[in-house]
């Protein structure tokens, strides 16, 4: 079998699906079919079953795909390994993002990655936590940047920085007319949060010490799936909600003014790059860190992690 063949039988596994296999290695799906075809000649057995929606491999397919994979990051590293001998990074990275860093990190970030790595070419996607560490997993995406720690099983983890949470309130909220506020002066029923699904959430609830349940009488919660969505419903009604950091990059003044810090220590979110335990370009990870610590402001690469605050897994 060919190295071409490899990749194309390892997308099909990885998207279980020929038509989007084909489309996320850039060929017609005849052209994987009929490559795919030629390997089951070849061996004398087949590796998908075709009866199957999704299609799933065959018991030799799967251990023949397991290997697949173990060549192909060796064929990878090869590669990889000729790039920094030769000063040459290039090639495709793709990169996931959760939704409530996205927006501020990837405006510092983008412009000054491709100018000065023009070879390399970013695919990037906003995930869950929970979407991202699967798409990890399975080969989906290389790399991904998120809150930790995660302590998850398969996934390794480098840290690149703390990023404050704040209080962003309403102008009628009574915690406007404090410069610093502490978690127990927010209260529930004045809280708008994300929508489930977002480690943002969770930390929110860890943060104030809230229960899951927290739809109690007398309680009025928004759900977004966007920061910024709850932070324009604050400016027109009463309320409170909870901002990272680098959301206020682009705030005007009278923005800022119904920000508020937390007292000292300040709450903090882990941002990390996470890789699969078996991802191989090391050097890579360094890059794409030492590019973002260089595009955040000062200020957030002087926080410290005196008090993060968890991500709750089940979220």
């Amino acid at each position: 079998m060919t190295i071409v063949q490899l990749k194309y039988i390892v997308a099909v596994d990885t998207y279980r699906h020929f038509a989007l296999a084909a489309e996320k290695c850039y060929v017609s799906q005849p052209t994987m079919s009929m490559q795919i075809q030629k390997a089951e000649e070849e061996i004398g057995a087949k590796i998908f079953d075709r009866s199957k929606q999704p299609v799933i491999p065959t018991e030799l397919g799967t251990e023949l795909i397991e290997q697949a994979r173990k060549i192909l990051s060796e064929v990878e590293l090869l590669d990889h390994m000729v790039q920094i001998r030769l000063s040459v990074i290039s090639g495709q990275l793709r990169i996931g993002i959760i939704p409530t860093l996205a927006p501020y990190l990837l405006p510092l970030f983008i412009k000054p990655f491709t100018t000065k790595y023009p070879r390399v070419k970013l695919i990037i996607s906003e995930h869950t936590t929970e979407m991202m560490t699967s798409s990890l997993i399975s080969g989906k995406i290389d790399i991904g940047i998120l809150a930790t720690p995660l302590q998850q099983a398969g996934i390794k983890e480098y840290p690149l920085f703390y990023e404050k949470l704040l209080a962003y309130v309403s102008k009628n909220n009574g915690s406007d007319k404090k410069n610093y506020i502490l978690a127990k002066d927010i209260d529930p029923k004045k809280l708008w949060l994300l929508e489930e699904g977002h480690c943002f959430r969770s930390q929110i609830m860890n943060l104030c010490a809230l229960k899951h349940s927290i739809d109690g009488e007398g309680q009025f919660i928004y759900e977004s799936g966007s920061i910024e969505t709850l932070r324009r419903m604050i400016d027109i009604n009463d309320g409170i909600t909870i901002i990272p950091e680098l959301a206020t990059i682009n705030m005007n003044e009278e923005q800022m003014s119904q920000v508020r810090y937390f007292a000292e220590p300040s709450p903090v979110r882990e941002i990390s790059i996470v890789v699969h335990r078996d991802y191989i370009k090391k050097k890579l990870i360094a890059i794409v860190s030492e590019e973002i610590m260089l595009c955040l402001p000062e200020n957030v690469r002087a926080n410290i992690n005196s008090n993060t605050i968890p991500v709750t897994q089940s979220t």
